[in-house]
């Protein structure tokens, strides 16, 4: 018989587009999960993935499953909230800290999707910068914090949301285009455009131009769509989450390389106190946020 672990599984595997992303998010080894894909097609007597195509497709008939797993997945996760209310009748608050800028644009889905669910969690936005975003926890001052480094902390829970990748962005016809990618010598003669925040949180500083010692002329707004627009117009260069500009990649407003000849890649958690990571509303909210991400965003992959 197929069980809800089979349907995750088809979920996995069309989200990420290969059996080994997918592993990765289930905690299940290549095998494994082969394994078990191979099983439910024999129960099923058809192929739900198309195995030559790359990422993975899916066939008519794993279409068709893909649209029962996730009416399924959406009624057990209303069953579970149905039944953690009968259980002990507690609401809650989500005041939700982010420090990057570009955060905002994936977490405003995840917000709307999980309030249908959850009207009575008061939800809301902490807002201006924090020199110490995680401190706000141990403050009372925030529930949730969107951070790029999972440094320990006494009473505080990282949780894994996604790996992506910066992309150094560049105008159309800079001459950087001709390059397969950038290196850290590259930026010394160019204007950076960032967010105004420590350079401790902007990675292509943290980990390529401070180690080379390379200090490049800067630029600094709030503005996502200043910072791409001074780029655009030949003024600066900019180093971005692939999956945050993905969006004006398509359109060519500008063009994109990779930092360095093996990537610049960064991590995105949430930080929680250890006390509410176990809370009913704060489990379901990590899961939304996790699967509004894969399921809308391009350029992610599982934490490593």
């Amino acid at each position: 018989m197929l069980e809800l672990r089979h349907l995750r599984t088809v979920v996995a595997i069309a989200e990420t587009g290969s059996i080994s992303k997918a592993g990765k998010r289930l905690n299940l080894s290549q095998p494994a999960l082969s394994h078990q894909m191979k099983a439910i097609e024999d129960y099923l007597g058809v192929e739900l993935f198309q195995r030559k195509s790359s990422p993975l497709r899916l066939s008519p008939a794993g279409e068709r499953l893909l649209s029962t797993a996730y009416d399924v997945e959406k009624q057990v996760m209303q069953c579970e909230r149905d039944v953690a209310r009968i259980a002990d009748g507690k609401a809650g608050q989500l005041r939700i800290a982010v420090e990057c800028h570009s955060c905002f644009d994936w977490l405003m889905p995840s917000m709307d999707a999980f309030r249908e669910g959850w009207p009575e969690v008061e939800m809301d936005l902490v807002s201006g910068f924090q020199p110490d975003p995680v401190g706000l926890l141990a403050e009372d001052a925030a529930d949730l914090v969107i951070v790029s480094q999972a440094k320990p902390r006494a009473g505080v829970t990282f949780h894994p949301l996604f790996r992506y990748e910066v992309l150094a962005l560049l105008a159309q016809k800079h001459p950087y285009t001709q390059k397969e990618y950038l290196t850290a010598k590259d930026f010394a003669k160019e204007t950076l455009v960032t967010y105004p925040i420590p350079d401790d949180r902007i990675d292509v500083i943290r980990e390529v131009l401070l180690p080379a010692k390379i200090e490049p002329p800067r630029r600094k707004t709030e503005l996502t769509v200043a910072i791409l627009q001074l780029v655009a117009s030949h003024r600066a260069i900019a180093a971005m989450p692939g999956w945050a500009v993905q969006p004006y990649l398509d359109k060519d407003y500008v063009a994109s390389r990779p930092i360095r000849k093996s990537g610049l890649f960064a991590n995105l958690y949430a930080a929680t106190t250890s006390e509410k990571a176990s809370a009913v509303y704060m489990v379901e909210f990590l899961d939304t946020m996790r699967r509004i991400s894969f399921s809308t965003l391009k350029r992610i992959e599982p934490v490593k």
